[in-house]
C-alpha cells in the first residue's frame, strides 16, 4: 500500500479516536450527549474495524479497548503495597465534634483544615500505574489483598489506559477510587430485566460489585460503569496536602467528583453535610454520606491510626430514608429460569427525591418474616437502594380482620402449580418446556448472533410470538411463514400490561383513559398523569374526570365511561396494581354490558395481551367497540416487520453445525465446546449416540458435561425439535470444508494467544489453530500446552502463565511451528 494511502487510514483512526473520547467525555463527565448509543457504537465499530485491517495502527489506548472481549475465569489474589483502610463511622453531630476534639488533641493546636468528600456507594478500587501505563487494578478485598480485576477495570471508559504528556508524572503510583454503576445506568439495566421476567438487581452498589467480577469483560462494557478517585499515592511527588493531590489527579485525566471541598474548619464541615443532604439526590450517583479528612499529610502522619482505621479520618453518614405506605397488592414476577419474584404495590409515596409505588420482597420467607397482612399500612426504606424495601409493618394501624398474605400456588404465567426445593428460598415453576418466560430465555440463546445470529427476532418480538402461542420450542421459529397473515396486527410491544398475583392481566392506566374516552390524546394523556405521579389510582381517575370536564370535549360519553370505570375499581374485585387497571373492567365498560363481569375475568386469565384475548373468540367484543378496543393495544407487528423477521430465519439455515448445536443450548456446551464436539463426531447422530467413555476421551470434556448431553437426549421433546429443524433443513453434520484439515501437526494441543499478533486477527488465529488439528482456549488455565506471546500481553496473564508453567512462545516461532 502506498505511504499516502496508509497516512490516511493513520488521520481516519485519529480522527475517529478523538470523536470517540470526546462523546465518552461529555457522557460519563458531564451526564450529556450529542449523539445516540446506536451512532456512537458505529463509530466504534469503524474504528475497531480499522484496526482490525491495520492491527499495526492500533494504539494503546485505542478506545476500542473498552470493549472488553477477554475471558477470566479465575481472579488472581493480589498484595496491596499500602494497605486500603476503612473508615470509622458516624452518624451525629456530637460524634463530629468528639473526633475534631481528638484531632484538636493529637495535633496540640487547631492549626488545620478539613478536606471533604461526598461518600460514594460503590466498590473500592486500587489502579497501579508505570510510565503512565494502568498495569494493575485491584479490589480492596480485606484491605491488605485483593481481586486482580484489570481486564475489567480496563473496559470503564473514564479510567485513563495510557496517561500522555505530563511530565510531573512520577513513573510508578497508585490512584484509589470508587467504582460504582449509576442511577441511570442501573434503572435501565432493571427495566430490561423486569422487561425479560427475570428477578430485579437490588441496587446500584451491588450490582457494581458483581458487573466488576463478571469472567467476561465484554459483558462488563456494556454495563457501562465509572469510577471517581479519591486518592494518590506516590513517593516521588511533591505534595503536601491532600487537596493538591485531588488536583493532580484532575490534571492527568482522571475523573475526581467535582463536589469536594476544603473547610477550614469544623462549622465549615457540618455546612457541608447539610448542604448536600438533599442536594446529593440530584447527582446520578448514589451516595451515602461525607468522608472528612485531614488535609495536610504530615499532620495526617502524626496522628497515625488505631488498630482498625486512621485517627486523621472519619466518615459521616446520612440516615437512610424512610416512609409509610399502604400494602396494595403483591405481584409475582417469573424470571426465565422460572425462579418467581414477589413485588409490592404500594401506595404513591415520596422518598429520596422520587415517588415510590413499588418494592421488592424478594421471596416467601420475607414475605413471612414481615407478617405481611391484605392492606398493612408499611415502613419504606430506600437508603442506598434503588429498588425501596419493607422494613416492616406499623402494627397500631393494622386493619381489624386482615387476612396474612398468602404466598401464591400457581404460576401467574402459565398456572403450573409452583414448586420450591428443600432449603431454598425461591418458589420456581417447574414447567420449562411451556412457561413463556423460560421459553423465552432458550429461543433467544439460539436466535443469538453467536449461535444461529437471527438479529430480527428480538426480545420484544419473540416474546409476542411465544406468549400468543405461535412459537413452543426452537423449532417453531422455521414455521412462522406458514402464518404469515395471522402474523399481522399481532402486539410486539407488551409496556402497557401487567398482572395480578393470580395471573389476570392488567392494561396501564393510561392506555385505559385512551381506550375509554374519545377527542382526547395520547400526549394529553401521558402528560396528566406525570402532573399527578404521587395521586392514587382512584385520584387519577376522579381528576381525569374533572379534567375531562373542563375540557368539555364529548363530555358527557366520556365522564360516564370514567365513572363507571372509578366505581369498578372501588369494587374489591381485583387486587390494585399502581398505574395499572383489569383489562376485565376495560372491557366490560367498552361492550356496553355485553359478557358478564365473571365471563370477561375468566378469560384475562394467564392471557398476556388484548390481542390474545381477542383471537380467542370467546366473547365477540370487536364488532361492538373495535376502534376503541384496538387503542388499548401496544405496537403491532406490520407488513414490513414480518417479511424482515421470515428473511431473517430463512438465512440462518445455513448456519454451520457448531452454530447450530451451541444454539440448541445444552447445559454446560459453550461456543468452543459446541466446535470441538462438533469437529470430533462430525454430525448431531454420532453425539447422541457416544458413550460415556467416548465422551471423557475428548481432552476438555469433564464428567459434567457428560451428564448434560445424556440428560438433554434424553428427553422426547428435545430429540422431536432435531427432526423437525432437520425438516426445515438446519445444518446438523460438518460440510466437507468444515472437515478437512490443512494439517494435524497442532492435533491434541490446547493453545492461547494473547496480546497483539502481526499476522492474525483474533478469529483468524482461532481459525488457524483448528485448521491444523489444535483446539483454541479463550482464558490462561493449567490444561494448556503453550502461550503463543503477542506485542503488549496483559502481565496478569503473564504472571498466572509462569505460575502455571505454562510455555510461552513467539508469534515467529509457532509460525514456523506449524509450517513443518
Amino acid at each position: 500500500m502506498k505511504r499516502g494511502s496508509i497516512q490516511e487510514v493513520e488521520n481516519q483512526i485519529d480522527e475517529l479516536t478523538k470523536q470517540i473520547n470526546h462523546y465518552n467525555h461529555l457522557y460519563y463527565q458531564e451526564d450529556s450527549s450529542e449523539i445516540s448509543d446506536f451512532d456512537f457504537d458505529q463509530l466504534l465499530n469503524k474504528l475497531a474495524q480499522l484496526e482490525n485491517d491495520y492491527p499495526h495502527l492500533k494504539k494503546p489506548d485505542s478506545p476500542t479497548l473498552r470493549v472488553g472481549g477477554t475471558i477470566t475465569k479465575n481472579f488472581e489474589t493480589v498484595s496491596h503495597s499500602v494497605r486500603m483502610l476503612s473508615l470509622g463511622n458516624t452518624y451525629s453531630k456530637e460524634d463530629l465534634t468528639a473526633f475534631d476534639e481528638r484531632v484538636a488533641k493529637g495535633l496540640e493546636h487547631r492549626n488545620y483544615n478539613y478536606f471533604c468528600e461526598l461518600k460514594f456507594d460503590g466498590v473500592a478500587i486500587s489502579l497501579v500505574y508505570e510510565n503512565g501505563v494502568l498495569t494493575r487494578a485491584v479490589t480492596r478485598g480485606d484491605g491488605y489483598k485483593g481481586d486482580d480485576v484489570t481486564e475489567n477495570v480496563k473496559t470503564i471508559r473514564t479510567i485513563p489506559l495510557v496517561i500522555k504528556d505530563q511530565p510531573d508524572l512520577p513513573s510508578y503510583f497508585e490512584a484509589r477510587g470508587e467504582i460504582f454503576l449509576s442511577k441511570h445506568g442501573f434503572e435501565k439495566i432493571n427495566a430490561e430485566r423486569l422487561e425479560n421476567g427475570e428477578s430485579l438487581l437490588a441496587n446500584p452498589r451491588n450490582t457494581a460489585s458483581g458487573t466488576l467480577k463478571m469472567q467476561d469483560s465484554s459483558v462488563v462494557a456494556k454495563r457501562r460503569l465509572n469510577c471517581h478517585l479519591y486518592q494518590l499515592i506516590a513517593d516521588d511527588v511533591a505534595i503536601k496536602q491532600h487537596g493538591e493531590s485531588i488536583h493532580l489527579l484532575e490534571k492527568w485525566g482522571f475523573n475526581v467528583s467535582p463536589t469536594y471541598k476544603n473547610c477550614q474548619n469544623l462549622d465549615e464541615v457540618l455546612g457541608y453535610i447539610e448542604d448536600w443532604r438533599e442536594k446529593r439526590h440530584q447527582l446520578d450517583v448514589e451516595t451515602d454520606g461525607v468522608v472528612i479528612k485531614v488535609n495536610d499529610y504530615r499532620q495526617q502522619e502524626e496522628l497515625g491510626y488505631t488498630a482498625k482505621v486512621p485517627k486523621w479520618a472519619i466518615s459521616f453518614k446520612y440516615q437512610a430514608e424512610s416512609a409509610k405506605a399502604t400494602l396494595l397488592s403483591i405481584q409475582y414476577q417469573v424470571g426465565r429460569t422460572g425462579a418467581i419474584t414477589p413485588v409490592a404495590n404500594l401506595s404513591p409515596v415520596s422518598l429520596a427525591g422520587t415517588t415510590v409505588k413499588r418494592a421488592s420482597l424478594h421471596n416467601a420467607n420475607e414475605i413471612e418474616r414481615l407478617d405481611l397482612h391484605e392492606g398493612d399500612t408499611v415502613n419504606v426504606e430506600k437508603g442506598g437502594e434503588i429498588i425501596p424495601k419493607i422494613t416492616g409493618v406499623v402494627i397500631n394501624r393494622r386493619i381489624e380482620g386482615s387476612k396474612p398474605i398468602a404466598y401464591i400456588e400457581h404460576c401467574p404465567e402459565c398456572g403450573t402449580l409452583l414448586e420450591r426445593n428443600e432449603g431454598e428460598a425461591k418458589h420456581f415453576c417447574p414447567n420449562d418446556e411451556a412457561c413463556p418466560p423460560q421459553v423465552l430465555g432458550r429461543i433467544e440463546h439460539f436466535v443469538s448472533k453467536r449461535a444461529m445470529d437471527i438479529d430480527s427476532l428480538g426480545t420484544e418480538r419473540l416474546r409476542a410470538l411465544i406468549q400468543q402461542g405461535y412459537v413452543k420450542d426452537l423449532a417453531d421459529l422455521y414455521y412462522l411463514p406458514e402464518y404469515k397473515n395471522e402474523l399481522l396486527g399481532l402486539e410486539i410491544s407488551d409496556e402497557q400490561y401487567s398482572k395480578s398475583a393470580e395471573g389476570y392481566l392488567y392494561v396501564s392506566l393510561k392506555k385505559a383513559l385512551y381506550a375509554l374516552t374519545q377527542q382526547v390524546t395520547l400526549k394529553e394523556i401521558d402528560e396528566f398523569i406525570a402532573s399527578h405521579e404521587a395521586d392514587s389510582l382512584h385520584q387519577k381517575v376522579e381528576a381525569f374526570i374533572d379534567f375531562i370536564k373542563n375540557t368539555g370535549r364529548k363530555s358527557k360519553p366520556n365522564i360516564d365511561a370514567l365513572e363507571k370505570l372509578d366505581a369498578l375499581l372501588g369494587s374489591d374485585r381485583f387486587d390494585l396494581v399502581a398505574d395499572f387497571v383489569p383489562v376485565t373492567y376495560v372491557l366490560y365498560i367498552l361492550g356496553g354490558g355485553k359478557g358478564s363481569l365473571e365471563e370477561l375475568t375468566a378469560i384475562t386469565k394467564n392471557k398476556s395481551s388484548v390481542h390474545e384475548i381477542l383471537i380467542s373468540d370467546t366473547v365477540d367484543l370487536i364488532s361492538i367497540a373495535s376502534e376503541q378496543i384496538n387503542k388499548l393495544k401496544g405496537n403491532t407487528f406490520q407488513e414490513g416487520v414480518i417479511k424482515n423477521m421470515l428473511e431473517g430465519i430463512a438465512k440462518s439455515i445455513v448456519q454451520p453445525f457448531p452454530k447450530v448445536l451451541f444454539g440448541l443450548g445444552i447445559r454446560n456446551i459453550g461456543e468452543n465446546t459446541a466446535i470441538l464436539l462438533a469437529k470430533h463426531f462430525q454430525n448431531i447422530e454420532n453425539l447422541e449416540k457416544a458413550s460415556e467413555e467416548e465422551l471423557l476421551e475428548i481432552n476438555g470434556v469433564g464428567e459434567t458435561l457428560v451428564q448434560s448431553i445424556g440428560l438433554f437426549f434424553s428427553k422426547e421433546k428435545n430429540r422431536k425439535i432435531i427432526d423437525k429443524l432437520k425438516e426445515k433443513g438446519l445444518q446438523f453434520q460438518l460440510s466437507e470444508d468444515e472437515t478437512r484439515l490443512e494439517s494435524t501437526i497442532l492435533e491434541g494441543k490446547k493453545i492461547l494467544a494473547s496480546g497483539r499478533l502481526n499476522h492474525f486477527k483474533r478469529d483468524e488465529i482461532m481459525d488457524f489453530v483448528a485448521a491444523h488439528g489444535g483446539t483454541y482456549s479463550k482464558s490462561v488455565s493449567k490444561n494448556l500446552d503453550f502461550i503463543i506471546e503477542g506485542e503488549e500481553m496483559g502481565p496478569s496473564k503473564k504472571e498466572k502463565a509462569e505460575k502455571l508453567n505454562i510455555p510461552l512462545i513467539s508469534e515467529e516461532d509457532f509460525l514456523k511451528m506449524c509450517a513443518k
